[in-house]
């Protein structure tokens, strides 16, 4: 490869945690970008201009013809985790497919993230697999660089939100006796610099451990968290008979979904220590430590900069569901979202749904927001009394009542973040999308439980939701379509 030119590269899993940070850093390096992604639609709104984007489901052999044409270096940041218990075979089918198109399209190189661990004696399915993934990808000849990694500390990582909402929620925790095996966990950053360098790096190939400046304990992991917050901590190991038992209480206490928790605690019951220096020598990426690694991703977390999720982020989180308005629990979040065609332009839509609150107050149930605004005063919260800034405008970081505005991309995301007293977290987002005949409306009231205590507050207030969300995506489509109509007239 000729690194004084700008590369063609192609990067898998764009709405994933690691490629949806990687791509920024692609760009900005100068590279041209494709992103081959099942749903494009996912990726609508992200900052990334000039970058390629094509459908493509991995799954599919006959795609690769389409997304592998004349790229140099193709990323391999895929994994079917959260599949079930068919994700092994998935994950082999789908690395052979596209190793097997790469070879064919003369691409370059290959860089994949892998999982840390010795093949020799670790039995996880889900570290089995990933480095399985390796060997599929390497089959064909193409030039494979695998970096295998152990935990990824950072904002937003499935390994860190587990780490940090078990420490912020548990004073005193009950933990299985493997808290004690070693681990050498990796910044994001790091891992982000291991890729970018890998790129068009002139002599590496092959497997590469990374890890960062220290080796813990699961155990150090967490009272070292629990250091740096000023929480006060108790862990006590117990013997725990199946894996099992820990992903479903890791389910019940975080966000994190037991089909993504069962593996990922499956893992930590071997130890992953980096044992070559082979990365070491070979990159110029030098590793920060363990405690850096948690202050920076804190740092993010408040600043609400996290740039993607474990779950990719909350805007893409509902598509995977079916057309139908969908009440439950998905990828870790308690959601009730409401869809309705709308007769009006995406304009007029956003700019209906860019109404609410303040002097206008909350359609669909005004009265019952008004009650919880006072309920919230009563224990010490914002409740309704702060309004709007402007009647009709928004914009990111405007107060809204007790909602602050975090996402909004005109005309079609507006996003708000609850800053009420609350059991947990929880957002209102809307979304205004492309339809046939006008649009479609989606309206979803997403809310990440604190333990038990906000599972107990989600079905407390469920029966208000079934007069509240319906109305309120009933009358901005009432509000638009009224809007669109006057308008058609005015102009006729």
């Amino acid at each position: 490869m000729n690194a004084e030119r700008p590369l063609r590269v192609l990067v898998t899993g764009a709405t994933g945690y690691i490629g949806g940070r990687l791509v920024p850093r692609l760009l900005a390096a100068g590279h041209h970008v494709r992103c081959a992604v099942r749903n494009p639609s996912r990726l609508e709104g992200y900052p990334w201009p000039g970058v390629e984007i094509v459908p493509a489901d991995l799954e599919e052999p006959d795609v690769f013809w389409n997304i592998m044409d004349g790229i140099d270096v193709a990323y391999y940041l895929v994994h079917s985790m959260a599949a079930g218990d068919a994700f092994r075979e998935r994950d082999r089918l789908m690395a052979t497919f596209f190793a097997d198109a790469a070879a064919k399209a003369g691409v370059k190189r290959i860089i994949y993230l892998g999982g840390l661990g010795d093949p020799d004696t670790v039995h996880s399915k889900h570290l089995v697999s990933r480095q399985e993934v390796g060997r599929c990808l390497a089959a064909t000849g193409v030039p494979v660089i695998e970096f295998r990694a152990a935990v990824i500390v950072g904002s937003g990582s499935a390994s860190f939100e587990m780490i940090r909402h078990l420490v912020e929620r548990l004073p005193i925790m009950i933990a299985p006796t493997w808290v004690k095996t070693l681990c050498q966990p990796i910044g994001i950053r790091s891992v982000l610099e291991y890729l970018q360098e890998a790129l068009d790096h002139p002599t590496a190939r092959g497997i590469y451990e990374i890890g960062g400046a220290d080796v813990l304990t699961y155990r150090d992991m967490m009272l070292r968290y629990a250091r740096i917050r000023n929480l006060r901590r108790f862990i006590v190991p117990i013997p725990v008979p199946r894996p099992e038992l820990a992903g479903q209480w890791v389910n019940l206490v975080t966000p994190i979904p037991y089909s993504i928790a069962q593996p990922l605690v499956e893992s930590l019951q071997h130890q992953v220590v980096v044992r070559s220096d082979a990365a070491r020598t070979t990159f110029k990426v030098a590793p920060i430590g363990y405690d850096e690694a948690v202050k920076l991703a804190l740092t993010r977390l408040a600043e609400d900069s996290v740039m993607t999720t474990w779950a990719s982020s909350i805007s893409s989180l509902t598509q995977d569901l079916g057309d139908e308005d969908f009440l439950g629990e998905h990828e870790g979040m308690l959601l009730d979202r409401k869809r309705r065609r709308v007769k009006a332009s995406r304009e007029r839509v956003f700019e209906a749904i860019c109404r609410i609150g303040g002097e206008s107050g909350w359609p669909g149930g005004d009265l019952l927001w008004k009650l919880r605004g006072v309920m919230d005063r009563v224990v010490g919260g914002v409740g309704m009394r702060r309004g709007r800034r402007h009647p009709r405008e928004l914009r990111v970081g405007d107060p809204l009542d007790w909602w602050r505005v975090e996402a909004h991309e005109e005309p079609h995301l507006l996003r708000l973040r609850a800053e009420m007293k609350l059991p947990g977290r929880a957002w209102l987002q809307f979304e205004v999308l492309p339809d046939t005949h006008g649009c479609r409306l989606e309206q979803t009231a997403f809310f990440e439980p604190w333990g038990i205590g906000g599972y107990l507050y989600w079905y407390a207030v469920l029966p208000f939701h079934y007069f509240v969300f319906p109305g309120m995506i009933n009358a901005l489509k009432a509000w638009a379509e009224a809007a669109e109509s006057e308008a058609a007239a005015a102009d006729g």
